[in-house]
């Protein structure tokens, strides 16, 4: 998918202030029925310019041949497009007593790729938006819902599109989509008694994909 040239600058722009690294667009196809919306690119990710390509891309591509897909077939892309991260410190001596780690998006840097997403969605209009985690479907939807009380159900709903990013207000579209919330691929290694969760949700994603 290409982008303005003036969308981009700006969100890099916006971008300057915080502590990020790497730029990833997205990747796949952008005619396709389904996109699938993540969080922000990890190291990994910051490095090849890909999205999901570290040990959560892994997962992601089990739950994609669970649910038929490919990625050549679906659009991935992200509410941040840069790595947020934080500097930890570390026993290697060689790194200098510190690494980079990642850390969730802040508010002002979800405002500052929003532009980004609210074209994406615009120029794809995809049949169904799988969001994976909290950050991708409050960004979306505009809701707080807890993603275990709605994972895998189907929600009509407009997107929220950026109208200020300066001041962060938002406004939905008048357009409605086929919203579905998953969690993030990477939580089933921090929690591993969710698997029969995702399982479950990824069944019921299965009944609504639309016919390739």
């Amino acid at each position: 998918m290409q982008f303005p040239n003036h969308l981009i600058k700006e969100a890099e722009r916006r971008m300057e202030p915080y502590d990020v690294e790497g730029f990833v667009l997205g990747h796949g196809d952008a005619n396709g029925k389904v996109m699938l919306i993540g969080e922000a690119p990890g190291e990994n990710e910051a490095v090849e310019g890909k999205p999901f390509i570290g040990r959560a891309g892994k997962e992601l591509d089990k739950q994609l041949e669970e649910l038929g897909l490919k990625r050549e077939d679906i659009y991935i892309t992200s509410v941040v497009r840069s790595r947020p991260y934080r500097w930890v410190k570390t026993n290697k001596k060689n790194a200098g007593g510190k690494r980079k780690a990642n850390r969730k998006p802040n508010q002002k840097e979800i405002n500052a790729h929003a532009s980004l997403l609210d074209y994406q969605i615009e120029k794809m209009k995809p049949k169904i938006i799988l969001t994976l985690g909290g950050v991708a479907f409050e960004r979306v939807t505009g809701r707080k819902d807890k993603i275990s009380e709605i994972i895998g159900s189907v929600i009509d709903t407009p997107v929220m599109k950026v109208k200020d990013a300066d001041k962060g207000i938002y406004e939905p579209s008048e357009e409605i989509y086929q919203v579905i919330p998953l969690y993030h691929p990477a939580a089933v290694f921090y929690n591993p008694k969710i698997k029969q969760t995702i399982d479950q949700s990824l069944d019921q994603v299965k009944k609504f994909l639309p016919d390739s």
